[in-house]
């Protein structure tokens, strides 16, 4: 739950009297439960319509509580539901008009009849999603999925569906794409990762293949725990040849 600073106390002069705060301080406020937050990332939000702060006269942005509220939600949307912006907007712009509205899915929707804004959808489950809802959901054509599936970095897997995470994979593909990376540069990220993904299968193929079913779901826990040592590893290696401190 997002915890907002009430009057500005023990932050300074990052709020104002009138309980306003700044980017700083609403980035502070939203780590607790979004780590990976970023300023840009606020103001990609901004930029998309999601929130909408007051400006100072000099153009400092100041941010109500209720722009820190909406904005996890925003966020809580986008990690839980893979929604586009799009929907999470109107979703939430109803919300705030007091319509009678329903948490909308990744899927095709369906009219109820009833006048509702979002009527209930078809959704897929949560291990995978299909071609139609990943365009949906990443907001973009079939052109631009043809051409990173040719460059390796999302790929379908034998029923024409995808797993979860090509949606997230869609995602940071798309923000890159704002700052001029595009999909042919990530090429040596995904040699990388599949390099990464070979030493990892070095090391718990032999507990994948015991007998005892204990150990092979042994196995599936030491993967997960080697994968996640080796995105950390890899964020720090990055980060040294930068020569930059991510928060």
């Amino acid at each position: 739950m997002l915890r907002t600073p009430s009057g500005g106390a023990g932050h300074g002069t990052a709020a104002t009297d009138s309980g306003l705060m700044s980017i700083g301080t609403v980035l502070n406020v939203l780590r607790d439960e979004f780590p990976e937050v970023t300023i840009s990332k606020i103001r990609f939000l901004e930029s998309e319509g999601l929130i909408e702060p007051q400006r100072t006269p000099s153009g400092y942005r100041k941010f109500s509580a209720n722009d820190v509220e909406r904005l996890g939600h925003v966020l809580r949307m986008q990690r839980d539901h893979y929604l586009p912006l799009k929907v999470i907007r109107e979703y939430l712009d109803a919300l705030e008009r007091g319509e009678p509205v329903r948490l909308p899915t990744v899927g095709r929707q369906r009219d109820s009849g009833e006048g509702e804004l979002f009527a209930e959808q078809e959704a897929p489950t949560a291990a995978r999603v299909g071609r139609a809802e990943l365009l949906a959901t990443a907001e973009i054509g079939e052109r631009e999925l043809e051409e990173w599936e040719s460059y390796g970095l999302i790929a379908p897997l034998s029923d024409g569906a995808y797993d979860a995470e090509a949606v997230t994979v869609a995602a940071l593909v798309l923000e890159l794409g704002r700052f001029g990376i595009e999909p042919r540069h990530l090429r040596a990220m995904k040699a990388a990762a599949e390099r990464d993904a070979g030493l990892v299968d070095q090391v718990v193929a032999p507990l994948r293949r015991h007998r005892n079913p204990q150990t092979r779901a042994h196995a599936e826990a030491r993967t997960k725990e080697l994968a996640g040592l080796t995105v950390k590893l890899h964020a720090a290696l990055v980060q040294t040849a930068l020569g930059v401190r991510l928060p």
